[in-house]
């Protein structure tokens, strides 16, 4: 068996993804990390190491033209000649905004709903070591807390109302120079995307610029970065354990009110790391995602629970409010008439 099989099928043990009878979606663009991904799955299939039904999902995002068609067209072949079930979507990726954000939410919004056509219980990402450092760095750069110093997770659910999980086998070990040698060794070529040498992208400029600068002081840097996450995760999955006991203690009462919300007298009790965390959790819980959100609204809402007066209004980003009233922190879709006058 090839070093990288074997310490693919180390990490999925580690992961305790199962290892029969369910069904599979892995993500599978062309480049050599979801290529190297399929391999591995194809070598520990035929090894019987997997039985498993996997599905291949491939997400044309439709931004390059023929090279968008040419990729999409590659994949096909692959998991034809590999004996893979393929699953196929062109996209139709709105430019305004963030465009990299905005082919994300296109990308896993569609092998959610490939993972829910066929059952499947767990979707694999090809994400590597060198993905975690980036994004670490780019969190860095934000002015990220705990959550985004901490990195991409292994595994999570991919959502809040699916039981699918969304998996990273490469994510703790692999390199991007360990893909594309496992790719060569096959005899597999790989697709090569323009876009990732496009420097007007911030993960690219880290990529080809800011990495290399930090290899000048550390050769390991990669490593160095992505164990650093590791560490991080560690905590802040212990902070989030605690905020999380926290709010099941609340709910008794809350959660038979009409409107959910916080009682300021408990919050003002909590360490500051761990009130930020309740705050995080119920904002995200009652606005479905924690977007726009930056450390100055933290820093507002912060203010809202010491200050002494009721009635105080904070906008937020995309929609929706929080109000101060009566001792309680409360979320609001729109602004209830008694505060608007």
């Amino acid at each position: 068996m090839h070093e990288f099989s074997r310490k693919f099928i180390t990490q999925w043990r580690k992961l305790q993804l199962p290892f029969k009878d369910q069904t599979v979606v892995a993500a599978v663009s062309g480049g050599a990390d979801s290529i190297a991904l399929l391999l591995a799955l194809d070598d520990l299939r035929k090894r019987k190491k997997l039985n498993l039904r996997f599905i291949i999902a491939h997400f044309n995002h439709n931004l390059r033209g023929t090279d968008s068609e040419r990729d999409a067209q590659f994949v096909q072949n692959l998991t034809e000649a590999r004996d893979f079930e393929l699953a196929l979507r062109i996209g139709n990726i709105s430019t305004r905004g963030n465009l990299e954000q905005n082919a994300r939410d296109e990308r896993y919004q569609f092998l959610r709903e490939a993972a829910e056509n066929v059952h499947a219980s767990i979707i694999l990402t090809a994400h590597t070591i060198n993905d975690q450092a980036e994004s670490i760095l780019l969190n860095l750069i934000r002015g990220s807390g705990l959550e985004g110093l901490s990195g991409i997770k292994q595994k999570r659910e991919i959502s809040k109302e699916s039981q699918i999980i969304l998996a990273r086998p490469l994510l703790n070990w692999a390199k991007r120079s360990d893909t594309k040698n496992f790719c060569l060794e096959n005899k597999i070529q790989f697709t090569r995307d323009a876009m990732n040498e496009d420097l007007s992208f911030a993960r690219v400029r880290v990529r080809k610029i800011l990495l290399p600068m930090l290899k000048e002081f550390n050769p390991k840097i990669i490593e160095t970065l992505a164990k650093t996450a590791w560490l991080l995760r560690e905590d802040y999955d212990a902070l989030q354990k605690t905020a999380t006991q926290y709010r099941g203690n609340c709910k008794n009462d809350s959660v038979k009110q009409k409107e959910k919300y916080l009682l300021i007298k408990d919050l003002t009790d909590l360490q500051p790391s761990i009130r930020r965390l309740v705050l995080r959790q119920w904002l995200k819980n009652e606005r479905g995602d924690l977007r726009q959100l930056t450390t100055k609204h933290f820093e507002l809402f912060e203010n809202l629970i010491t200050s002494r007066k009721s009635g105080k209004i904070i906008q937020l980003p995309g929609g929706g409010f929080v109000v101060k009233e009566k001792g309680k922190l409360m979320f609001n879709i729109k602004i209830l008439n008694a505060f608007e006058n």
